[in-house]
């Protein structure tokens, strides 16, 4: 029997152009379902809103403890914003759908203002999402946090305080100005609008949505 017959450099050279063809289309591929479209991934306000960011990007993100979708993306999000650029401000805005959500937006704002957000924001997705925890008034809510080593009393200066009720009434105009309807949802630069996308793709879109009002800041369209 004669030996198999080996191919030629002409096939060899014929196979290595196909299959960098085939990597260059999937590249292809990939780079057009990267590429952000308005309408699909993100929609654009109009007219666009006031934002308090001064020279940077601002992100708002509009959630709810107690949301899942909230807490899917809270991972994802705080690890973007470990490493977000500095031209970019994130603020989080929460939301109050109905009487029984102001609890916890008064909550984040007493947190903010005592410095303990940072620390406690995990803890309250996981109350609300892993572990069921009754966080439905004050009382329940400062003994929650004083185990976590939060001066009770602090607390609850800061949770009545007046300064307090005025965040949640901005907090309250911003959802109606921005027409907020579901969360978590996340409006770049007071225009842009990302909501309805897995986290993964939240944070994508996100940075590409960034640039794109980073572009119109420089083009003075800001």
């Amino acid at each position: 029997m004669p030996p198999p017959s080996t191919p030629n450099n002409k096939e060899m050279k014929m196979k290595l152009l196909h299959k960098l063809i085939a990597v260059l289309l999937l590249l292809v591929a990939t780079q057009v379902q990267a590429d952000v479209v308005a309408g699909r991934d993100y929609k654009v306000m109009s007219p666009a809103q006031p934002t308090s960011s001064g020279s940077k990007v601002e992100v708002l993100e509009f959630f709810f403890y107690g949301c899942s979708h909230c807490y899917y993306l809270h991972g994802p999000l705080s690890a973007w914003e470990k490493k977000m650029p500095k031209d970019v401000n994130l603020q989080f805005v929460p939301v109050i759908f109905r009487d029984t959500w102001e609890p916890m937006a008064r909550t984040f704002y007493a947190l903010e203002a005592l410095g303990e957000r940072e620390k406690l924001h995990n803890d309250l997705f996981e109350a609300w999402n892993v572990f069921n925890t009754d966080l439905s008034d004050e009382q329940k809510i400062t003994a929650f946090v004083a185990k976590r080593g939060v001066d009770a009393q602090k607390f609850g200066a800061a949770y009545n305080s007046f300064s307090l009720a005025g965040k949640v009434a901005r907090s309250n105009q911003l959802v109606r100005s921005y027409a907020i309807r579901g969360t978590p949802t996340i409006a770049v630069d007071g225009k842009y609008i990302i909501t309805g996308l897995e986290p993964a793709d939240t944070v994508r879109v996100l940075n590409e949505v960034i640039e794109i009002a980073r572009k119109e800041r420089r083009a003075g369209k800001r």
